[in-house]
């Protein structure tokens, strides 16, 4: 099984490169799906055919699907769902719109993002393309398994048991609310362990690679090196950069002078920022890139000198050292500096703050009980030095 995924800023033209990838995948005879979990599906758009929740033959050995997430809904969280809306009657909000407030926000998203657990098991196929919302959502997306599974070791044992003691009196007490049953008890927790094996595929390199597509912009190229910092921090393995619509040479005289000297200022920063991660260029296309052919053209140009589906990068996220009696974990965190960043440590976790995001690592045996004696950068690398065992 191969997973990539496609993610960038809004409008950059994922959903083409992600199209593409997977026609050429198809054409070179592996069983290949390309799934859209963006909730503004534009896949049936540019492949120019209708599609639904389920996968839908494109062409031979290329299947094509836009995950609904309501369907999604309905089938991992319909027991909450259901308790939910007792909860609503018997707190007489009958008037309130409840569908919205029975879902809390993100959730459809993550149940989109199931179907790629779902459709890896199926054995139906060599290959997942998976099309990503725009960058921002995507990483929260792929942030949460991470915290939900602390919120399952955690937290919910005690809520579960507590539950379970006082559901027999519950009803008398609050005058006839009845509390969570063990169904639904066991939905939460199986959605959770669900999304937990779905991070383990997602995390794993020899499996699953992100693949950041970008516009020579600056905007875009700000995006983009946010993006890679990010998902450097959650573990993910990103395993090339595609620059979408290039101007091509010919574009270089009158008023598009002005534009195709930016790009080419603009695409020697790509290069500088994501070297030595491979930088696959597309030209702008003469006309609009809809249906197979149109595509396979994009597919021609992107993966000229490299394997579509292939693990383009190799490269370790998080390593161990040691040095003497102490340990050194290594983080890749480019186009970061040190003031950014916030380490905390609790027992066997290290949270990570980098902005707006925060990552737990769970350390190993190793490191466990042994002290932090410093951080510091280097060559975009934070090291973080743990003394002797207490």
């Amino acid at each position: 099984m191969r997973i990539i995924i496609y993610t960038g800023k809004g409008g950059v033209g994922k959903t083409s490169i992600a199209a593409a990838t997977a026609i050429r995948l198809a054409q070179q005879g592996s069983r290949t799906l390309v799934m859209s979990t963006d909730a503004a599906h534009s896949l049936s758009d540019v492949l120019n055919l209708p599609l639904g929740p389920d996968p839908v033959e494109a062409a031979p050995l290329l299947w094509a699907q836009e995950i609904d997430s309501m369907q999604e809904t309905e089938r991992n969280w319909g027991a909450v769902q259901s308790w939910l809306t007792q909860f609503m009657n018997w707190a007489k909000l009958n008037d309130v719109s409840t569908e919205e407030m029975l879902v809390f926000p993100g959730m459809e998203e993550l149940f989109c993002l199931l179907q790629i657990k779902k459709q890896a098991d199926s054995g139906r196929f060599d290959t997942l393309i998976v099309d990503c919302a725009p960058t921002g959502e995507t990483l929260r997306l792929l942030s949460y398994p991470n915290v939900l599974n602390w919120w399952l070791e955690k937290i919910f044992p005690y809520e579960r048991r507590l539950v379970k003691v006082m559901r027999p009196v519950a009803k008398l007490v609050t005058g006839g609310l009845e509390l969570p049953s063990d169904e639904t008890m066991n939905s939460i927790e199986r959605f959770i362990h669900d999304l937990e094996d779905l991070q383990g595929v997602l995390l794993d390199p020899e499996v699953t690679s992100v693949r950041i597509v970008l516009n020579p912009e600056k905007m875009v190229i700000s995006e983009a090196r946010r993006s890679f910092t990010y998902l450097n921090l959650f573990g993910f393995h990103t395993d090339a950069i595609i620059v979408n619509r290039v101007l091509p040479d010919e574009a270089g005289e009158g008023f598009m002078a002005q534009w195709k000297e930016l790009h080419r200022r603009y695409e020697q920063e790509i290069e500088d920022c994501f070297s030595p991660l491979p930088i696959l260029r597309v030209p702008l296309m003469p006309g609009e890139v809809i249906g197979l052919e149109a595509l396979g053209q994009i597919a021609g140009e992107a993966f000229r000198s490299v394997q579509a589906g292939g693990i383009l990068h190799s490269g370790r996220t998080e390593t161990i050292r040691k040095d003497g009696e102490t340990y050194t974990l290594e983080l890749s965190l480019p186009f970061i500096r040190k003031d950014e960043v916030q380490l905390t440590q609790l027992g066997d976790e290290l949270t990570v703050h980098v902005g707006p995001h925060k990552r737990k690592v769970h350390l190993p045996r190793s490191l466990m009980g042994r002290p932090i004696e410093g951080a510091r950068f280097n060559d975009d690398t934070l090291l973080i030095r743990f003394g002797e065992r207490q």
